[in-house]
């Protein structure tokens, strides 16, 4: 509950800023903050090889 009050606290300051920003620099943003997720996404997402494997739980239940 307490995260969906900080999203909705930081939303209102966001979209408050973007209201009084010149409409170039609120799309510059836009496009910053989306390039962002999408490489923080991808990242998230893709196959790490070996980090992977260390996550990953042993199932013979022994140690590596």
């Amino acid at each position: 509950m307490l995260f969906l009050v900080a999203a909705f606290l930081l939303l209102g300051v966001v979209v408050g800023a973007a209201a009084h920003l010149p409409l170039p620099v609120t799309l510059a943003a836009a496009v910053a903050i989306g390039c962002w997720l999408l490489v923080y996404g991808l990242r998230k997402h893709r196959p790490d090889g070996d980090a992977a494997q260390r996550r990953a739980p042993s199932r013979s239940g022994e140690a590596r």
